[in-house]
């Protein structure tokens, strides 16, 4: 199951995706399904149920619409930073043996072909894609053998990071958080429809057409199972929580000169089975 969330003349909506054909309903038309967050809140039965409905709707022109985060308002979003060898081998950091876990909240996030916002405070605006891993059923100390079960589905992220910020103190959040700087969508896409765990997936990251991060789910050194059970050691997850994976090798920051994202560049991030994400890049100062 593909499903979107998006807005159409000022009414949410939701449509499922088939074979590049978008069919959906706007909240106040007969046999509305409701949202992607409650349905993904309410489990696989109203996942199903909403797509044999949504199958029938009417067609949805993608040029009409504004594409929102699959879940606009998660109750959790978890990053995990340093989570591919290669990324780590750039920072300066060492390979941890716990994953680094940091929040992201939910003002940051915005759509498929928004404005990602270079702020007034730092022109050092950076790409990170990462798989974004949607939640699905409530668990805490969750075995590892039984983690995937507790996911719903997965999405593209694209963490913009305000590098100086994120390096003003040990603790990343701030750079982490900046307003529109949190990419999500443009799809969801149930666990069902790719590898367990969403194994061997290609992640690739490009900024004005050009190829600045490629790497392979593989290659998390945590993988989504692990994370799940780690981080569920602390915190009770949620339906519709969030865990943003890890970013492979390439950033902008590590580059010699720097290569960070500026007014008018467009930067997409690609995942196997899953989609694109694109989003163009504005200046806050230039939005006052």
């Amino acid at each position: 199951m593909r499903f979107v969330n998006f807005e159409q003349d000022g009414r949410k909506g939701v449509a499922v995706e088939a074979s590049g054909t978008m069919r959906g309903l706007l909240e106040g038309d007969a046999g509305y399904p409701g949202g992607l967050q409650d349905l993904v809140s309410r489990g696989a039965e109203a996942l199903q149920a909403a797509e044999r409905v949504l199958a029938e709707a009417p067609v949805v022109d993608a040029g009409t619409i504004q594409y929102l985060p699959p879940i606009e308002r998660p109750g959790k979003i978890v990053c995990v930073g340093l989570n591919y060898a290669d990324h780590t081998k750039e920072s300066p950091y060492e390979q941890p043996d716990y994953p680094t876990f940091f929040p992201r909240f939910s003002t940051s996030l915005i759509g498929h072909g928004a404005a990602m916002i270079r702020p007034r405070a730092s022109e050092q605006l950076d790409f990170e894609g990462e798989l974004a891993v949607v939640i699905g059923s409530r668990g805490r100390h969750i075995p590892r053998d039984q983690a995937l079960a507790h996911v719903a589905g997965y999405s593209i992220f694209n963490e913009g990071s305000i590098r100086d910020y994120q390096f003003k103190s040990p603790q990343w959040t701030v750079g982490k958080n900046f307003d529109a700087t949190g990419a999500f969508g443009p799809v969801f896409v149930s666990a069902d429809e790719l590898p367990a765990g969403a194994k061997g997936l290609t992640l690739v990251t490009r900024l004005n057409d050009q190829v600045v991060q490629q790497g392979n789910t593989d290659d998390m050194i945590f993988d989504v199972a692990e994370l799940i059970s780690i981080l569920s050691e602390a915190v009770t997850l949620e339906p519709g929580d969030v865990i943003v994976s890890g970013t492979p090798a390439g950033i902008g920051w590590a580059r010699r000169p720097p290569l960070f994202m500026k007014p008018g560049d467009v930067c997409t991030v690609e995942i196997e089975g899953i989609g694109t994400l694109q989003n163009k890049i504005e200046d806050e100062a230039a939005l006052a």
